[in-house]
């Protein structure tokens, strides 16, 4: 997957957490619009989410310990729950947003990863929607940088985002609110760069930095091996400046 791929999209982030309740206290007081998503009742997991136009956080936490230890159909993105919780609620990687998953998924078999199978995701939200999605993971990362997993949606972007807006679920009392970068702590930053650019076909802008749908994908070095911190950008005097801190992540926001 060398060449670039345009259709590739930051889609969301994973942040590990025990309770729900304390990112939308935290997000809210802020003026960020935080809100409860739905359940993963084959997983054992359920989520809170923030959207920033179709980009959005992702706060997940164990809903049921026994379907999440036992379930139905495993998926590593709600087992790693068990691995970091709860002891650690951790910020830990993206998840790419693409128009294809079948071609994807072949050519990273045929770059020799392990890639789970295609699996089928669905959540129902509080209105009692059916929210659909194909995705698959790959175990592992490069030199200790955990990968990222890739989605794709049943509702092609336009509708979602339409459905959301109606919802008033990306609209924030703070104001205009936009993800512009995500940082992650790495071994070797550009040799990740390098291998990420290669593997997955993202734009590379320099030695440590990946550009994908328009948001920067910063490497910098550390022992984390995840997505450690992100960036956003207000027009709000009030709430530039601000650090949100939860667990290992940080939410940083300026006016730059």
């Amino acid at each position: 997957m060398t060449n670039h791929k345009p259709d590739l999209q930051l889609d969301h982030t994973v942040h590990y957490v025990n309770d729900l309740e304390q990112p939308k206290a935290l997000f809210q007081k802020h003026g960020i619009t935080v809100f409860h998503g739905g359940s993963h009742k084959l997983w054992g997991t359920h989520n809170a989410l923030a959207y920033f136009g179709l980009t959005y956080l992702e706060f997940i936490s164990v809903e049921s310990r026994d379907v999440a230890e036992n379930p139905p159909e495993p998926n590593l993105i709600a087992q790693s729950a068990l691995t970091y919780l709860p002891e650690n609620e951790a910020l830990t990687r993206i998840a790419i947003r693409t128009e294809n998953l079948d071609a994807t998924a072949e050519s990273l078999r045929e770059s020799g990863l392990d890639v789970s199978p295609i699996k089928e995701g669905k959540r129902t939200d509080s209105e009692g929607k059916l929210i659909e999605w194909r995705m698959l993971t790959i175990d592992g990362g490069f030199q200790g940088l955990l990968y990222p997993f890739f989605i794709e949606w049943k509702d092609a972007g336009p509708d979602r985002l339409a459905a959301l807006q109606k919802k008033g679920l990306t609209t924030h009392p703070a104001g205009e609110i936009a993800l512009q970068k995500a940082v992650f702590e790495a071994a070797n930053p550009e040799e990740s760069v390098d291998h990420w650019h290669d593997l997955f076909g993202i734009e590379k802008i320099s030695p440590v930095e990946l550009k994908l749908g328009g948001k920067k994908l910063l490497f910098q070095k550390g022992s984390a091996g995840t997505l450690i911190e992100l960036h956003f950008h207000t027009d709000n005097p009030d709430l530039a400046g601000t650090v949100i801190t939860l667990g290992s992540g940080r939410y940083v926001f300026t006016d730059g």
